[in-house]
């Protein structure tokens, strides 16, 4: 059983050789702009499919329909944005019409924006559309407000190269390396499991009735990095997965690190994780309680302990993927 990528294609932006040498020439004479660690796991997966059916970081029509209506313009379900911000006083150059030069914090161009739309962003309209909240105390919020440039910038991407990632080499995956592994093995159905913290007893046992439930292989697929000061360490992180491995029946479970910039935006941000697992190949996807909410001061969650369970479900039939919770 092979399931269909969000959308009905996988995408996959990287260019060939050829082209790509012609993106590097032609980017002398484009603006650059240098991207967040957040943003480049965002473009990651863009390039490589993870996001599918997005071809590039959404222009304003996009933009506007997701956040009032958690779909795509042309109907799809995609419940939160994914918007390339910056600042017109800082970096010039960046306007409809032009090509930019997308680099990651070391300078590597990673890929090439051709811009169709820059507007500038009502950050508090966006956060009460998001989060339900415009409280600072909620890091989606706080990151929004106070991290994030004054304009979107919206368009097509080439991709030339994925970033490198040179711990943990083994355990990275593109949608279709995985989905080929997952074919070489014989895995039909697969249950992914999202997780930022290593696993304890409770979601041990959880991610093993999981697999009894949907009489499926399991995929842990943590994300490398959370931008959540507060977790534990990525290196701390995946040992503990790599050690968790041998505790799984033999040839039942695979671990695969994901490129991803948490949102903390509950429920909705529990689509979305259920979205990106189908396209890296998962037919099953398990959200649990207080799925990607944050704890506020004083310890409470800010969201439901079963709301994402509950959106989740609802929107089971146009997610294409079965929810266990």
């Amino acid at each position: 059983m092979t399931i269909e990528a969000h959308g009905g294609n996988l995408v996959d932006l990287i260019v060939d050789e050829r082209r790509a040498a012609e993106l590097k020439r032609q980017s002398r004479d484009f603006p650059s702009l240098t991207l967040s660690k957040g943003t480049v796991a965002d473009l990651e997966l863009l390039m490589n499919g993870g996001f599918s059916p997005l071809t590039g970081f959404m222009g304003r029509k996009d933009y506007e329909t997701v956040l009032e209506t958690m779909h795509l313009s042309n109907g799809t379900l995609w419940p939160l944005p994914v918007c390339l911000d910056f600042d017109p006083q800082r970096t010039a150059g960046i306007e409809q019409g032009r090509s930019v030069a997308l680099r990651d914090p070391e300078g590597f161009m990673l890929a090439v924006l051709h811009v169709e739309d820059v507007w500038e962003v009502d950050r508090k309209r966006e956060a009460l559309l998001l989060y339900g909240t415009d409280d600072p105390d909620h890091p989606g919020v706080f990151r929004l407000l106070h991290q994030t440039g004054s304009h979107y910038v919206g368009g097509s991407v080439e991709g030339i190269q994925l970033p490198i990632h040179s711990a943990f080499k083994n355990h990275h995956h593109t949608p279709r390396e995985l989905r080929a592994l997952f074919r070489k093995l014989g895995w039909r159905r697969i249950v992914g499991f999202h997780t930022r913290h290593p696993l304890h007893r409770a979601q041990y046992a959880m991610t093993l009735l999981a697999m009894e439930r949907a009489k499926a292989n399991l995929l842990i697929h943590p994300v490398v990095w959370s931008g959540i000061s507060a977790d534990i360490d990525t290196y701390t992180r995946i040992h503990c997965y790599l050690a968790l491995q041998r505790q799984y029946p033999a040839s039942m479970m695979q671990l695969s690190l994901l490129p991803y910039a948490m949102r903390m935006a509950g429920p909705k941000e529990a689509l979305l994780h259920a979205i990106v697992r189908k396209n890296y190949g998962c037919t099953h996807f398990i959200v649990g309680p207080h799925h990607a909410s944050p704890q506020l001061s004083g310890g409470k969650a800010f969201y439901e302990p079963d709301a994402a369970i509950r959106m989740a479900l609802d929107y089971q039939e146009e997610l294409g993927i079965g929810i266990l919770d």
